[in-house]
C-alpha cells in the first residue's frame, strides 16, 4: 500500500484501487501482489465480476494479481470476501491465500464470525477457489465455540487441530472447563467435524472427571489411582493437558503402589492427556529415598537447583551435598557447574 495519490480520475478506477474500495487512501501499491481477497472485495462491493475487476485491474497497470487456478466466480457478495479476511473486521483485511489447503481454524472462524455452518462456509470457499477438503465432514448447524474446541495451545499465537491432526483426551476436558460444557458434548461436537476423540465421556462425567472413556479403551484400575493426584482412585484428578506437569514424585509412588516402572507409568499418564515435564529423567526404578529427596528440594524441573536447595535436601535426608547434588542431575534437575559440594553426610533431620 501506499498514500499519495494514484494517477486516475474515474471514480471507479479510483474505489477499485484503494485498500478499503472508499476511493481514498491508502491505495494499492502497482509493484505488489493484488491479494485475491482484494478482488472479491471489490467484486462483491462494486457489483461488478471478479473476471471485470481482474481485467480492470490489469489494464491500470497491476500487473500481479493472486488468483485460484480454476475460473473465478461468476457472481460475489461482499459477505463472500469476509469469509477470507482474516482480520474479521469490515475495514482491516489479511486476506487467505490460494496456494494452500486453507486450515480448518479459518473455517470455524468465519463460520464463528458469520453465525453460519462449518459446511456451509466450506461450500462457499471452495465455490470462490480456495482448496477445502470435499469429502471431510462438517456440521451444518452454527457453533461459535467450534474455533475454541479445536485450540490446542494458547502461547504465543496459538495452535489449533487442522484437519487430518489427532485429539489428545486432554484436549477435551480442557475445552469443557473452559466453555463450561459437558465433556461428552465436546467429543460429540469434535466428532461432528470429522475427528475421531480417543474416548467417548459419558453425558453425566463432568469436567473434571477422567472417567467415561469408550469401550474400546477403558481406564482400569491402575489409570484411576494413576490419574489421582492422593493415589486413591479419587478425586482430585491430576490437571490434563501440558501446562501443568505430573510432578516426578507422584510417578515414583505410583511406580511404588501398582508395581509398575515409572516409565510404564510416564507413558500411561502421557496416553491420559497428563505429562511428566520434558527435562525429567525418570528412574528405572522407584526408589523412596528419591521420593523422600525430591519432596524435600521441592523445586520444578524448570527451575534450577541452588545450593540453599541441596543443602536443605542433604539435612532432610542425611546424605552429603554431592550426593544429592549428583542425584538431583541424574534426575534431570539443573545445577551450576561451578558450585563445590561437600561429600560429608549431613545430620538426618525430621
Amino acid at each position: 500500500m501506499y498514500l499519495f495519490d494514484p494517477p486516475f480520475e474515474d471514480q471507479d478506477d479510483l474505489r477499485i484501487t484503494s485498500y478499503r474500495l472508499k476511493g481514498e487512501a491508502p491505495w494499492l501499491a502497482p509493484d505488489r501482489t493484488v491479494a485475491y481477497g482484494h478482488v472479491l472485495l471489490a467484486a462483491g462491493t462494486m457489483g461488478w465480476s471478479a473476471d471485470a475487476v481482474v481485467s480492470r485491474l490489469t489494464e491500470l497497470g497491476y500487473g500481479q494479481i493472486e488468483r485460484p487456478d480454476g475460473p473465478l466466480p461468476a457472481t460475489v457478495d461482499r459477505a463472500d470476501a469476509l469469509l477470507v479476511n482474516t482480520e474479521g473486521k469490515d475495514d482491516q483485511f489479511r486476506w487467505l491465500g490460494v496456494e494452500a489447503r486453507v486450515r480448518l481454524r479459518y473455517v470455524l472462524a468465519a463460520a464463528g464470525r458469520t453465525n453460519q455452518g462449518p459446511a456451509e462456509v466450506a461450500r462457499r470457499m471452495a465455490a470462490l477457489g480456495y482448496e477445502v477438503p470435499a469429502d471431510r465432514p462438517l456440521p451444518e448447524t452454527p457453533e461459535p465455540r467450534d474455533i475454541v474446541l479445536i485450540r490446542t495451545d494458547r502461547k504465543g499465537d496459538g495452535k489449533w487441530l487442522d484437519w487430518d491432526d489427532e485429539v489428545p483426551l486432554s484436549l477435551i476436558h480442557t475445552a469443557a472447563r473452559e466453555l463450561r460444557m459437558k465433556p461428552h458434548e465436546v467429543a460429540g461436537r469434535l466428532t461432528g467435524l470429522g475427528f475421531e476423540p480417543p474416548a467417548t465421556p459419558r453425558p453425566e462425567d463432568g469436567p473434571s472427571r477422567p472417567t467415561g472413556v469408550s469401550p474400546s479403551e477403558p481406564l482400569d484400575e491402575d489409570d484411576l489411582l494413576i490419574l489421582s493426584q492422593e493415589l486413591d482412585g479419587r478425586e482430585p484428578w491430576l490437571y490434563p493437558g501440558s501446562y501443568v506437569k505430573v510432578p516426578l514424585p507422584h510417578v515414583l509412588r505410583a511406580s511404588l503402589a501398582t508395581g509398575r516402572s515409572p516409565a510404564d507409568i510416564a507413558a500411561r499418564l502421557a496416553e491420559l492427556g497428563r505429562f511428566v515435564h520434558e527435562n525429567a529423567k525418570v528412574p528405572e526404578a522407584a526408589d523412596p529415598a528419591d521420593i523422600r529427596l525430591l519432596t524435600a528440594v521441592d523445586r520444578s524441573l524448570q527451575d534450577g537447583v541452588h545450593l540453599e536447595h541441596v543443602l536443605r535436601g542433604a539435612s532432610l535426608t542425611g546424605r552429603s551435598p554431592a550426593d544429592v547434588a549428583a542425584r538431583l542431575t541424574e534426575l534431570g534437575y539443573r545445577l551450576p557447574d561451578e558450585v563445590e559440594y561437600p561429600e560429608v553426610r549431613a545430620a538426618l533431620r525430621g
